[in-house]
């Protein structure tokens, strides 16, 4: 299978998680928090792990000069956990993975109630964001298969509870439901195009894969560390807290075990 089929089934698959999402929607109360939130966990735990066992290994095996070449990629690790949370606070980009605590109606005390104004701009920022995981989905195939679906496995997790947050603020922000599924599939389907220009755009520019692979590395830690963890701290039920824990270390192993056949 080539390179570029296997990017477009990839970003397909995380595309059409849109839709999955949105049908646990019509989970109600504890079944719907739970399940959400042990999601976030798995997800958090997988996105720490490709960072620490498969995107920054192969950053430093991109290295050239050990000792500037390390420093660039280090720069660029810590450049985009910066811009990622810049990019937050300016832009307003947030996950709301609380919504479900509210039945997935309602959306995170963080996030304000205004109407339209605010989902348009959720909606704007969550489409540049696909947008770049598809740039990253596609460098880390052109590195290997391997570190490709390791990417894709980590992006995908953290899709659920992100289209359910988006679909949720869209729907309290004035979209109709039919209206606000389209246009958080339409938001999803980015990551196909960011993908395939991903491919052309690292195979065309040597430089762009070592560069996107770090960038990749800071963003995740930023998503995984400031979005997800966070979220769970809120649960007080031992037996809950215990699954999360084990979830969130569940997500760590299997990235450390698909590092060992890469």
């Amino acid at each position: 299978m080539s390179v570029l089929v296997s990017i477009i089934l990839s970003t397909s698959a995380i595309a059409a998680l849109s839709l999955v999402g949105i049908a646990l929607i019509f989970l109600k109360g504890k079944h719907f928090s739970a399940l959400v939130l042990t999601l976030v966990a798995l997800s958090a735990g997988a996105m720490l792990g490709n960072v620490a066992f498969h995107l920054l290994p192969e950053t430093f095996e991109m290295v050239e000069d050990a000792r500037l070449g390390a420093f660039i990629a280090m720069a660029l690790f810590v450049g985009a956990f910066v811009l990622s949370f810049l990019f937050e606070r300016l832009f307003v980009w947030h996950h709301c993975h609380s919504a479900s605590h509210h039945g997935g109606v309602d959306c995170a005390p963080n996030c304000h109630r205004s109407v339209q104004p605010y989902a348009q701009l959720v909606l704007v920022s969550d489409t540049v964001h696909n947008f770049i995981d598809g740039l990253i989905v596609a460098a880390s195939f052109v590195v290997s298969p391997a570190l490709g679906l390791a990417t894709t496995f980590a992006i995908a997790l953290h899709e659920v509870p992100q289209e359910l947050g988006d679909y949720a603020v869209l729907v309290h922000g004035g979209y109709a439901k039919r209206r606000a599924l389209l246009l958080n599939a339409f938001s999803a389907s980015t990551v196909i195009l960011g993908g395939v220009v991903g491919y052309f755009v690292t195979t065309a520019i040597g430089i762009a894969v070592p560069v996107l692979v770090p960038f990749a590395a800071g963003g995740f830690l930023y998503i995984a560390t400031s979005d997800l963890l966070p979220e769970l701290k809120h649960e007080e039920e031992p037996a809950q807290m215990f699954l999360h824990a084990g979830t969130f270390l569940l997500g760590i192993v299997i990235m450390a075990a698909t590092s060992l056949f890469g």
